[in-house]
């Protein structure tokens, strides 16, 4: 890990938020009163006559949760700046890269060319070097909620456990009765009494990191002002490496409008809205009377990588605050959504299946990954039984198909599914969820489960990934290859 200073044992969902490793005051938490500072949105760039240039530097050195550390950040904050464009624009970013290990970008949940300069997962951005990103967003392309990351295999999980991400919106779709538009970007991460950020021990790569400190928009329990009557449009995406979201808003329905990358057929009421990590939601939230409202995320049980070995699953500590809703002014009552909202006609029937399966085993790596930290792990995490090799083809799809996928999870531990650039509609699953019937690029197998997915591969072509989104799990192998031709 970048910045690290020696080995944090981490529990998942632990109270506090500085680790105890190398600290001189054993337990020191921060000062909850410190914290309530107003929401600040990230900084945003927006295109300008069809282009968006920026450029985003990656480096050491900023701010969360009230204080300077040592974490990762693109232009010296966590969150970087939130990426705004229209359908038909182009993405032109210079990446230049300021850290002591590899890097590259990835546009998560974009429907865009995987080859050469576009949203390549192969590339491979050297310290001190820099890179030039040209992203041509289709002209059909639906307006959606996104964000973007690092994903240079095998530094992923630590790169964005230090703080590297941002939003990355497409704007469009229809007029909604809203007076705010928020990006609520969630992350996670733990910080040593000196700002830095520990190395994770092989247990906790094992199970998949969840951070001490849950930050949202990198501020901790910030306060999002409101006026009754008046509705505000959230954009939560889960940028947890490893942490399952399970959010909820007290003394208030979360009416769900979209979800990844597409607009829902209609509003739909949620107490609570489980979101993977990657996963994206946009909600309205219609406040209609004064008060000071919680935003909460449960815990949630993702199963232990332990199981069969004398493990158990990290044990729940309650919810975990992530804002507080503060709404000001006399009783009101917002206007009403519209009933119907612009989503995404079903994919055709599939004419064709194939299988997959994210499967962990004992034994350990044997050099797989080219990470050294990932290697030394005791236990191997595949897909169809293969650690992870760039250089292997693992499918190849015909160009204008429509496929139906079956994933399955063969352990006890529950593995986000995450396919680049080809988003595809949940069929059915195990443990009978119910399902939305809009395209997504992330969905949650359960423990010993599966799910059935349709993906049209009927826009681009070319050679990309699908893998854990369970970063220290893709880091350590679980990452396959496809190619569309």
């Amino acid at each position: 890990m970048l910045g690290g200073a020696g080995v944090a044992a981490l529990a998942a969902g632990a109270a506090g938020w500085i680790s105890t490793a190398g600290s001189p005051a054993a337990g020191t938490t921060l000062d909850a009163g410190a914290t309530r500072e107003p929401l600040a949105p990230p900084a945003e760039l927006t295109a300008r006559d069809g282009r968006l240039q920026v450029e985003l530097v990656a480096a050491t050195g900023v701010r969360l949760a009230g204080r300077d550390t040592r974490a990762l950040g693109f232009n010296g904050t966590s969150p970087g700046p939130t990426l705004r464009l229209r359908p038909g624009d182009e993405l032109a970013v210079r990446l230049t890269n300021h850290l002591d290990q590899p890097t590259n970008l990835h546009t998560h949940g974009l429907r865009v060319s995987p080859q050469g300069n576009s949203d390549n997962p192969f590339l491979r951005i050297d310290p001190g070097a820099s890179f030039d990103y040209r992203i041509p967003v289709p002209p059909d392309h639906p307006p959606g909620t996104h964000w973007y990351h690092p994903h240079y295999h095998g530094t992923v999980a630590d790169q964005l456990f230090g703080g590297l991400a941002g939003a990355l919106l497409v704007d469009g779709g229809p007029p909604l009765p809203v007076d705010d538009d928020r990006v609520l970007l969630i992350t996670d991460t733990t910080l040593n009494a000196d700002g830095t950020v520990p190395v994770a021990s092989p247990a906790e790569r094992m199970q998949g990191r969840e951070g001490q400190l849950v930050l949202l928009n990198g501020q901790h329990q910030p306060v999002v002002s409101a006026a009754p009557g008046h509705a505000q449009r959230w954009r939560l995406i889960n940028g947890c490496i490893s942490r399952v979201l399970a959010v909820r808003l007290e003394g208030h329905t979360l009416q769900q409008i979209a979800q990844d990358s597409t607009f829902l057929p209609a509003p739909t009421p949620h107490r609570q809205l489980v979101l993977a990590p990657g996963n994206r939601a946009d909600v309205v939230v219609q406040p209609d009377r004064a008060g000071r409202f919680t935003l909460l995320t449960d815990p949630y049980d993702r199963g232990t990588a332990m199981s069969g070995m004398g493990g158990t699953p990290p044990a729940a500590t309650g919810s975990t605050t992530l804002a507080t809703l503060a709404v000001d002014g006399p009783a009101a009552t917002a206007p009403a959504l519209p009933t119907t909202l612009p989503a995404e006609p079903p994919p055709a029937a599939a004419t064709a299946t194939r299988s997959t399966a994210f499967q962990m085993g004992m034994g350990g790596m044997r050099g797989g990954t080219g990470n050294t930290t990932t290697d030394a792990l005791p236990m191997s995490f595949t897909i169809d039984g293969r650690s992870f090799d760039p250089n292997r083809d693992d499918q190849i799809v015909t160009a204008g198909t429509v496929e139906e996928w079956t994933v399955t999870n063969t352990g006890p531990l529950a593995h986000p599914f995450h396919l680049h650039v080809w988003p595809f509609t949940v069929v059915a699953a195990s443990d009978g969820r119910p399902t939305t019937g809009v395209p997504q690029d992330v969905v949650l197998v359960p423990a010993t489960g599966w799910v059935r997915l349709r993906i049209p591969f009927t826009s681009h072509t070319g050679r990309s990934v699908y893998h854990c989104h369970i970063l220290d799990h893709e880091d350590a192998g679980m990452m396959a290859t496809i190619v569309v031709r």
